[in-house]
């Protein structure tokens, strides 16, 4: 992360112009890599798993190089600045992306995971009426799940602002730093994905207030799935095919065996924080995502949608904004059925 974070120090500089094509051409030789971004989350458990399995590796044949990051927006500009190449992300950062490139930055080629996302709470608090007065944390202002928040209490009548005031306070932390001021009592609550969610109710009896799956219908929203900056996958093509077959791949082996899955997925959180999941939290957080290449467009342009009402981003089209033929070509080599942008 500290190389990560100065890569992208020096890098922010660069216009997003430049980000979008003026830097040198990724197709020449001494560019032949990829450069991946994900977080250390369950919802990212296509990316863990691939890491862990050595897939990527595998299937491109080229050095990979990898970052993690807490939350979308500090994805996103690395995606701007050129740190990165391809990264997992949630659907409001993205959404972003786009909108502030004009749509010549980034496209959406899979889907990654679906759910997995709640809004924890002390024992005391029953009712969002309870939360009146109170701190809730969410991961960073303007990430997918501080939209769904600030949307779920505004349409229950709750102000809020971006400064930390209104009737709720919204608090943005790293996730891995709600876990402490949630024990410790600093916050009262989290929108947060999971394995923090599950953690916040084992290890800090907390209690879930809202399973944002509900708020979706059939219960089905994006929470992952990878983008791409449309420079390289533009000069990459054959790159961007094999990133997205070790994709599909993985998610058929999560999909195929999740208890074996979980545990190469929790060998990958041990690596990268130090510490692995407790076996309740892990099974808990498994259970609560469906991993699918499907990115469930419908709930994308919902996310947009939420984003304009609170004030976070201006209304936009997103017409453009996926490029799933290589997923269906890939899909389709595998016998499977192929995916609508719609």
């Amino acid at each position: 992360m500290k190389r990560l974070a100065a890569a992208v120090a020096v890098l922010a500089v660069t216009t997003l112009a430049a980000a979008c094509g003026s830097s040198p051409s990724a197709s020449s030789a001494e560019n032949r890599q990829v450069r991946l971004g994900y977080f250390p989350n369950i919802t990212h458990a296509t990316a863990l798993y691939s890491i862990e399995k050595d897939l990527y590796a595998k299937s491109l044949g080229v050095p990979v190089t990898t970052s993690t990051f807490n939350a979308g927006p500090a994805a996103i500009e690395a995606v701007f600045s050129g740190a990165v190449d391809a990264t997992y992300i949630g659907p409001n950062p993205a959404i972003n992306a786009w909108e502030k490139s004009k749509g010549k930055a980034i496209n959406i080629v899979a889907g990654a995971a679906s759910g997995g996302v709640f809004l924890v709470v002390k024992p005391e608090i029953n009712s969002v009426e309870d939360l009146k007065g109170k701190k809730i944390a969410t991961p960073q202002l303007g990430n997918t799940q501080d939209v769904a928040l600030r949307h779920w209490l505004l349409e229950k009548g709750i102000k809020t602002d971006t400064k930390g005031g209104g009737e709720v306070s919204i608090v943005p932390q790293e996730n891995s730093q709600t876990l402490q001021t949630f024990a410790t009592g600093d916050i009262d609550g989290a929108w947060v994905p999971e394995p923090f969610a599950s953690r916040l109710v084992i290890e800090s009896k907390g209690k879930i207030l809202q399973d944002e799956r509900e708020l979706w219908p059939g219960k089905q929203f994006v929470i992952t799935h990878l983008i791409v900056r449309q420079e390289w996958a533009k000069a990459n093509p054959d790159l961007l095919k094999k990133l997205v077959e070790a994709h599909v791949q993985s998610t058929q082996e999560i999909n195929a065996d999740p208890d074996a899955a979980a545990k190469v997925v929790n060998a990958s959180v041990q690596r990268l924080t130090g510490k692995p999941l407790k076996p309740e939290v892990l099974a808990s957080a498994f259970k609560n995502i469906t991993f699918t290449n499907d990115p469930i467009a419908s709930s994308l342009t919902g996310s947009a949608d939420h984003a304009v009402k609170v004030g976070l981003l201006k209304p936009v089209d997103l017409n453009g904004i996926y490029a799933l033929k290589t997923l269906n070509e890939v899909l389709a080599a595998k016998g499977q059925q192929s995916i609508k942008d719609k």
